[in-house]
């Protein structure tokens, strides 16, 4: 298998994703009752802290590539 680079901000999304899956299921199955409208946030919660990881990893990450003397 290929080495690729880590990138937690998939790593959240898919978090995040799977757990709004696990949710519908849920009231799929008459486990709980579950608004239609209760996932909305927590998916586009789960987009929004992806995207904040995907960027302060890119800046941790330029950083220690590029370092800067002085």
């Amino acid at each position: 298998m290929l080495r690729h680079e880590f990138q937690p901000g998939r790593l959240v999304a898919g978090a995040f994703l799977t757990v709004a899956g696990i949710t519908y299921i849920g009231d799929a199955n008459d486990a709980w009752e579950t608004p239609w409208f209760a996932v909305i946030p927590l998916v586009l919660g789960g987009l929004f802290l992806a995207g904040v990881t995907a960027l302060l990893t890119r800046a941790i990450r330029k950083r220690r590539r590029h370092p800067t003397e002085g």
